[in-house]
Parts: C-alpha cells; structure tokens; sequence
C-alpha cells in the first residue's frame, strides 16, 4: 500500500500505530492491547482490524493463537516497504538508519551509472541535464530537494532497467530526508558532483559514470558526518 493509498479512518489508523511502534510507545514481542488501541484511537473494530493486517504484510506484527497479536523485531520488517521506510525516517531518525542508506547506495547507485552509460537514450541525457539545470537554479531548501530526487530517479531510469527503477523509490525516500538534513546545513554547492555523473554518462565511458557516482555517494556519507 503506497502513501497516497493510507488516507482516511483507515489510513490514520495505521499511521498511529505504526508511529506507536517506531517511538517504542509499543515494543518489539509487547502483545497489542486491542480493545485498549480501539478505544484510545475511537475506531470500529473493522477498521482496527483493517490496519493490524496492514502492518502485519508489512512484517511489523503477527498474530498467534494464545498470544494474541504482537510486534515483530525490526529484522522482520519489510524494510523495502516505501511506507516502512517513510514512517522509519520520519520518527525514527536514528543515524544509523542513514549509514545504512549510504551503505546501499554504495552498492546500488554507482552500478546503476555504470549501466546508464551503456545504456540511456539521447532523450535520457536530455532529461537529466534538465534536472541538472534545475538543481543548479534552486534558489531554496525544497526546489534544490526535489531536482537532486529527480537526477537519481532520472538516472535510474536510463538504467533501463525495472528492478533499479523500484529500488530508487525506496532510496528516494531516505534520501529525500538526508539532502533536507543537509542541504540546509551544510554550505556546498550540489552541482558539480551531479554534473561530473551527467558528463561520464554523456560521453558513454561506463567506468568513469561508476567513479563519478561512487564519489558523489562517498561525499553525501561524508557530508551527513559533518552535521553530527
């Protein structure tokens, strides 16, 4: 179930017990309290129901005979899940969180340039230099946030390749968090690192888009440790 889907009784029904679960309000093994939940969130019992199935395809709780229903370790969590990734960046916000992101961007985005140099049409090149152009003539936090999101989601998508482009939307979603974090905290200028990535690809030298990427990640890991 995507953000735009989790609206209404039912959809902030789960947003409050998946906040519940990320502030710890709720503990991983504690038993859910359910005719407590429903009178605490005023919800019908086919609505609480409702989101304990969500949460539970998305791996955050189980439920069993004698038990009763009961929240999953973090390791059973569909970290994968855009919505799990969303609900971790914005209340969890633990740093290691983001390392973890850096880590799979490490192994992700500088392959993923390396394929777009073999890969992306003239029409690719032209839509990232677009983007390109409009991070560099951002003049605030949000306008700079989403033309970085839209280079990497471009650029995945000049993979030409369907699984890269579903991983990007996990990656977006953390990284959305991290450029806000440092974009408004550190003084640099995004540009040139992305217009390094852009060039390599342009000129179709594989190697050159892995190196590019890969300093780019290496610097956006660099760039999160100077704000901590």
């Amino acid at each position: 179930m995507s953000e735009k889907r989790l609206r209404g009784v039912h959809g902030q029904t789960v947003e409050a017990l998946a906040g519940r679960i990320l502030a710890g309000e709720i503990g991983e093994g504690d038993t859910l309290d359910l005719p407590a939940l429903r009178e605490e969130l005023d919800v019908s019992l086919t609505a609480l129901r409702e989101a304990l199935k969500v949460l539970s395809a998305k791996g955050m709780i189980d439920a069993r005979q004698k038990r009763g229903t009961f929240v999953q370790p973090r390791s059973s969590w569909n970290l994968l899940d855009t919505d799990v990734m969303r609900w971790q960046t914005q209340t969890d916000m633990d740093p290691g969180l983001f390392d973890e992101l850096t880590e799979m961007r490490v192994i992700v985005e500088p392959a993923a340039a390396r394929l777009a140099a073999e890969r992306a049409t003239d029409a690719d090149i032209e839509a990232l230099g677009g983007a390109l152009e409009r991070m560099a003539a951002a003049r605030d936090l949000a306008a700079t946030v989403r033309a970085d999101l839209e280079f990497h989601r471009l650029l995945m998508a000049a993979t030409h390749n369907a699984f890269l482009t579903q991983v990007e939307r996990i990656i977006a979603i953390g990284l959305a968090e991290r450029d806000k974090l440092v974009h408004g905290s550190v003084d640099d200028d995004p540009v040139p690192s992305h217009r390094a990535v852009l060039d390599a690809i342009a000129a179709r030298d594989p190697e050159a888009a892995y190196e590019a990427m890969r300093a780019l990640v290496d610097k956006s890991g660099a760039d999160l440790d100077r704000i901590r």
